[in-house]
């Protein structure tokens, strides 16, 4: 009984914790968008950063916590962001983004926080759908029948005959998005906190229970399948909810833009933060982000050259980019905090291990 009340115990200090430290991060948000000028690169990561961060979490639900090795996140991104975007369109601008197609056949408009909360219905839906005949398959044989989903789903997308939903191969614009880096954060937040919430359910023990043994959970009265598809299903909820969000960020969406590297990228900051750890697939999203696109540009300028041996060059920063994630796997083989979450525990571990060496 104790040792229950400690456990208790620490879990509400860690939550306590990380509540203030979420409510300080806002603060600090609103102090930098008051402080620093709005086109500053810092935002664009911070926003792309945050909307990673939720894909990266429900990409972790399905490979880390539940062992079902999907790469159709680009798929059901591609699906909320199209969504959002078709059912936000102002009624009388309708007529110049779907200038091909007399206007468009949707009509009406949707409130925003309603028309990405259908981005995320629409993208479970089809995960249902799929999941159907898919989640039958195993391992490999799973990862490549959802790829092949979200190709086909990018085709259909550009194909002309249904242009007068999509624009076909065009662009779809002129819907809302927002500016402020605050809501980005808001919005992947609360959805992250609605996954930690399930992943310390009893669903959530039931997923985990199926990713180390689907014999033995089955034996424990767990049904595989409906516990399978569930966890498949919030998934491509809430990657079609970061497909809304980045649709807000670029401010126009095209099919082409979903391609699979989309979601190789979020599988690498799954890996580099740690398969099993939402912490590590949060932290993890900024870093990739802030190196991508921040802090490696300078190795894409051929002028900044101090020897006569021309190195830096366009392209290079891919280059050591792949250099350092081989360092991170090769020297954290199991990510940056590997199964492990955010709690005083595990900084007290971490600081006794530095001083270890240190001594």
């Amino acid at each position: 009984m104790e040792t229950l009340e400690i456990k208790d115990k620490t879990k509400t200090k860690d939550m306590l914790i990380g509540l203030g430290l979420l409510g300080f991060l806002f603060i600090l948000l609103v102090i930098l968008e008051h402080t620093i000028r709005p086109t500053s690169i810092l935002f664009t990561v911070l926003k792309k950063g945050a909307i990673y961060a939720l894909v990266a979490v429900s990409m972790n639900l399905l490979n880390g916590f539940t062992g079902l090795f999907s790469l159709g996140q680009a798929g059901f991104m591609l699906l909320g962001a199209y969504t959002y975007g078709i059912f936000t369109i102002p009624v009388d601008l309708r007529p110049q983004v779907y200038q091909y197609f007399d206007g468009g056949l949707i009509q009406f408009t949707l409130p925003v926080i309603i028309a990405m909360i259908l981005a995320g219905l629409v993208a479970a839906g089809f995960a249902y759908l799929i999941g159907l005949p898919v989640l039958k398959l195993k391992s490999d044989y799973l990862a490549i029948a959802t790829l092949g989903f979200a190709e086909i789903i990018r085709a259909i997308f550009q194909w002309d005959k249904i242009g007068v939903i999509t624009n076909g191969s065009n662009l779809l614009r002129k819907y809302p998005y927002f500016k402020s880096v605050t809501f980005y954060f808001a919005v992947s937040a609360v959805c992250i906190a609605i996954i930690v919430l399930l992943i310390n359910s009893t669903y959530g023990r039931a997923f985990k229970a199926i990713r180390d043994d689907e014999v033995a959970a089955e034996a424990m009265g767990i049904n595989l399948a409906h516990h399978k598809r569930l966890a498949f299903v919030i998934s491509s909820f809430f990657a079609g909810i970061s497909g809304a969000l980045l649709a807000m960020f670029q401010t126009t969406i095209q099919a082409s833009q979903f391609k699979s590297a989309m979601t190789y990228e979020i599988l690498l900051i799954v890996v580099i933060g740690g398969i099993g750890s939402v912490t590590g697939s949060c932290i993890s999203s900024f870093l990739f982000i802030a190196c991508s696109e921040w802090w490696l540009r300078f190795l894409d300028n051929s002028n900044l050259n101090l020897t006569s041996v021309q190195i830096l060059r366009p392209g290079f920063r891919k280059v050591v980019f792949s250099i350092v994630i081989m360092c991170i796997v090769l020297f954290y083989q199991k990510g940056i905090m590997g199964e492990n979450e955010f709690s005083i525990k595990g900084i007290r571990k971490t600081l006794r291990k530095l001083l270890c060496r240190k001594i």
